[in-house]
C-alpha cells in the first residue's frame, strides 16, 4: 500500500493574524530539542509502517525552512533510513518566501527535496498587510528567481483570496502576476475565520469586515478562468497544476490513502482510524524524551462516516461518484442547475457545484 509522511514544524518568524494551525512565534529556542524529538519519533513509529510504500513526504508547518538545511537533510535521511521511500518519492518542503535563498535552496534540493511550497499569499502590498504578512511582493520574486537558480522544477505557490481590502481587479492582478512567474502548481483558498485567531476576534468585534462570499465566489471564477487560460489543470478545489504536476502527497489524502504525521499536532491516517500527537510542542517533547509515542488523541470511523467522507473526497477532486450511489431522483435538480454534470455514468461537480460541495455531498449521501 502507498503512504505518505507528514512531518510538521511548528516554528513561524511571526504568527500571521489569520493562522489557526498548530504554529508559534518566538520559540527558536527549542528548535534543537524539536529536531532530536523528530528524530526519536521517527524512531518510535517506523514499526508499524514495515509493509507500507512511501511515495511522497512533506514537511509543513510553520515554516520548515527556519530550521537549518543541514538538520533538514538529516532527518529526510533519517526518514530514508527507517521508511520504504520509493526512488522517486515526492518530497515538499514549505518555505515562507523571506526565509529562503539560492545557497539554501541548493543544499535542500540537494538533500532530497525536489518540491518546493512557498506561501505568497498575494501581490498586493496593501492585502499582505491585512493578513498580517512579514514579506512583500518583491521578496516573492527574489525566493521564486532564487528555487529556479537552485535547479528548482516543481515549485507551487500559496495564495489566499478574499482579505480585508482586496477587490476582484487586486485579485486578479495577483493571478496574473503569478503565472507570469510559471509556477508547476498554484494553490488559491478562500480566506476563512477561525474565530480562535486574532483576525477571528477582529471580525467578531467589528473592528474588521468579514469575507464577502457572494465576491469570494467572484473571485473563485476568476481563478478558474485565469488559471485555466495559462494552462493549469484544475484537479482538486483549491489546487490547480500544470500536467503532471498535481500534488501526490495531497492526493493521498483526499484519496483515503494511509498517511503518518510526525511533529507536535500531525495527525495520522490508516484503516479508517485517525489519530493525532498532542499540539504543545513542550508536551510533545516531554512525550517523545520519554519514549513514548506522542498520541494526544484518536477516532475510528464508522462505515456510514467513512462513507460521506469517501463521497465528499471524490467530489473534491473532480473524481465524482458513480451515479448508481445516488437514489434514482436525487441528482436531477443539481444536474439542472448546473451544479452537476455526467461524466461517463459518473456524477462530477460543476466549478459552481464546487462551491457548495458541502450542500451537495448532504443532498446525495446524507
Amino acid at each position: 500500500m502507498s503512504t505518505g509522511i507528514y512531518v510538521h514544524v511548528p516554528f513561524c518568524p511571526t504568527r500571521c493574524g489569520y493562522c489557526d494551525f498548530n504554529a508559534y512565534a518566538g520559540l527558536d529556542g527549542l528548535k534543537p530539542r524539536y529536531v532530536t524529538a523528530l528524530l526519536r519519533e521517527v524512531e518510535l513509529a517506523a514499526p508499524g509502517w514495515d509493509d507500507q510504500d512511501v511515495v511522497s513526504v512533506f514537511l509543513g508547518g510553520g515554516t520548515p525552512t527556519t530550521l537549518d538545511a543541514a538538520d533538514l537533510k538529516a532527518l529526510l535521511a533519517h526518514l530514508g533510513d527507517r521508511f520504504a521511500v520509493a526512488p522517486g518519492a515526492e518530497v515538499t518542503v514549505e518555505a515562507n518566501p523571506d526565509t529562503v535563498d539560492e545557497a539554501k535552496l541548493a543544499a535542500l534540493r540537494d538533500a532530497g527535496y525536489g518540491r518546493l511550497s512557498m506561501g505568497a499569499q498575494s501581490f498586493d502590498r496593501t492585502v499582505l498587510s491585512s493578513l498580517e504578512r512579514i514579506h512583500d511582493p518583491d521578496s516573492v520574486h527574489r525566493a521564486f528567481a532564487a528555487a529556479r537558480a537552485a535547479g528548482y522544477e516543481n515549485v507551487n505557490l500559496d495564495l489566499i483570496y478574499g482579505a480585508d481590502g482586496e477587490g476582484l481587479d487586486s485579485w486578479e492582478r495577483t493571478l496574473l502576476e503569478t503565472v507570469a512567474l510559471q509556477p508547476e502548481h498554484v494553490s488559491a483558498y478562500a480566506l476563512t475565520i477561525e474565530p480562535a485567531t486574532p483576525l477571528g476576534r477582529k471580525v467578531a468585534s467589528g473592528a474588521v469586515p468579514a469575507p464577502d462570499p457572494d465576491l469570494q465566489a467572484d473571485m473563485f471564477a476568476t481563478a478558474c478562468a485565469v488559471l485555466c487560460d495559462a494552462g493549469y489543470g484544475h484537479y482538486e478545489v483549491s489546487n490547480w497544476a500544470k500536467p503532471g504536476y498535481e500534488c501526490r502527497h495531497n492526493l493521498g489524502y483526499w484519496e483515503r490513502r494511509p498517511y503518518l504525521g510526525l511533529g507536535a499536532g500531525a495527525h495520522s491516517y490508516r484503516q479508517d482510524r485517525r489519530w493525532w500527537n498532542v499540539r504543545p510542542p513542550e508536551e510533545y517533547l516531554r512525550r517523545v524524551g520519554s519514549g513514548e509515542l506522542p498520541v494526544g488523541g484518536q477516532e475510528r470511523l464508522e462505515p456510514a462516516d467513512a462513507y460521506l467522507e469517501e463521497v465528499f473526497l471524490r467530489l473534491r477532486i473532480l473524481e465524482g461518484i458513480p451515479a448508481s450511489w445516488v437514489e434514482p431522483g436525487r441528482a436531477e435538480p443539481f444536474l439542472e442547475s448546473g451544479l452537476l454534470e455526467l461524466d461517463h455514468d459518473a456524477l462530477v461537480p460543476t466549478e459552481r457545484g464546487m462551491l457548495l460541495l458541502n450542500e451537495l455531498v448532504l443532498a446525495l449521501a446524507g
